[in-house]
């Protein structure tokens, strides 16, 4: 999980907070907020609580970085809550969170953030993006599957 910055329209900016799975780059929940609170964080552990795809293997776990949403008490409880383990990158690490970085990079070269003028307008592009991006992006790491279809064939091919 992560936190982005996104700027829109006129030097308007907003956050997105996302979670990956790392074994099929599928973005398992996100948020789009025009603050940085702790909420940002926990309203994306409660999407995807919500998500209805999402069944936790044994043992799985959340990393993030060691940002001040990571280590507060209260995202922490949530993530125990969930019955999910917690691991943090090392400071000055930014190599285990790179699939997250990855995909900020896409979007922001993707999706059409810039021309936004509402926050209601940005969160209605960031939706469509997530579409596309897990339903029909396809990507070469996946075996030239969409995040959806890896997905799939990991869980039903025998």
């Amino acid at each position: 999980t992560d936190i982005t910055y996104l700027y829109y329209g006129n030097g308007q900016k907003a956050y997105l907070s996302t979670i990956i799975d790392s074994s099929t780059n599928e973005i398992l929940a996100y948020n789009v907020s025009n603050t940085m609170t702790i909420d940002l964080s926990i309203d994306t552990l409660v999407m995807l609580i919500k998500n209805k795809q999402v069944k936790f293997a044994e043992g799985a776990y959340i990393h993030s970085d060691q940002g001040a949403h990571y280590t507060s008490p209260t995202f922490q409880k949530y993530v125990r809550k969930l019955g999910l383990g917690q691991s943090m990158s090392r400071r000055g690490n930014c190599w285990d969170n790179a699939p997250q970085e990855s995909f900020f990079g896409h979007l922001k070269d993707e999706a059409s953030i810039k021309p936004c003028t509402t926050l209601e307008e940005l969160k209605k592009e960031i939706k469509n993006y997530m579409i596309y991006y897990n339903d029909f992006r396809y990507q070469w790491n996946l075996k030239k599957m969409t995040p959806v279809q890896y997905r799939n064939h990991l869980l039903y091919s025998a």
